[in-house]
């Protein structure tokens, strides 16, 4: 069993995982895998912590396609995989793992989803969210002040240093390459409409 594979890209906090879940949400789980590409972070284990959090996490290398490709093929042909469970906070792959069955659909949600040429060969959509950088910026601090409790100028820090150059120089291109592009404004429904209706007749 191949799946419909759909790749879903945009800057951090651009709002990804959002449309994934609504996807999944609008046709049922039981036929959509999501995997981000969070998961596939590089393990920093065997570096000590100083060394890890000086890693630039918004530069490509930060991400292990090989593995990503890897597991894909063997997603297609064995039907399961092993996917990593990553820890932001020690930036580490932990012991745990989660099992992913293939689906007729696999979305790959990411700020890279779309960087990769062998991984992007293999998908039949490729999604663009375009998202303004003011809008970004607060989301990513409301998340990271949340989620991974960090304060506002380490946030503020990275953000200037590493997220936005990286997106300027590596994710916007990709807006030229993506099949949809979807914009933060008020067609953005008309947009995710017009991608259900692309999914629903690849059923």
């Amino acid at each position: 069993m191949i799946p419909f594979l759909i790749g879903i890209t945009g800057g951090s906090a651009s709002g990804k995982t959002y449309l994934s879940n609504k996807i999944v949400k609008h046709f049922g789980p039981e036929k959509i895998t999501i995997i981000q590409m969070d998961s596939y972070y590089k393990d920093l284990k065997h570096l000590p912590m100083k060394e890890r959090e000086k890693n630039n996490f918004d530069h490509p290398n930060a991400f292990d396609f090989k593995l990503l490709n890897n597991h894909l093929r063997t997603l297609f042909s064995e039907e399961k995989i092993d996917l990593p469970v990553y820890d932001y906070k020690t930036h580490t792959r932990m012991l745990e793992i989660k099992k992913i069955c293939i689906t007729p659909i696999i979305l790959i949600e990411g700020i890279f989803a779309l960087y990769d040429k062998q991984l992007r060969n293999l998908m039949h959509l490729k999604v663009f969210i375009d998202t303004p950088d003011i809008i970004r910026q607060q989301r990513r601090i409301d998340r990271d002040k949340r989620n991974r409790a960090r304060d506002l100028d380490s946030i503020l820090n990275q953000y200037k240093k590493t997220v936005a150059p990286m997106f300027k120089e590596y994710i916007n291109p990709m807006k030229d390459i993506a099949d949809l592009v979807i914009s933060e404004n008020q067609k953005k429904d008309a947009y995710i409409n017009k991608l259900f209706k692309y999914i629903n007749s690849n059923l």
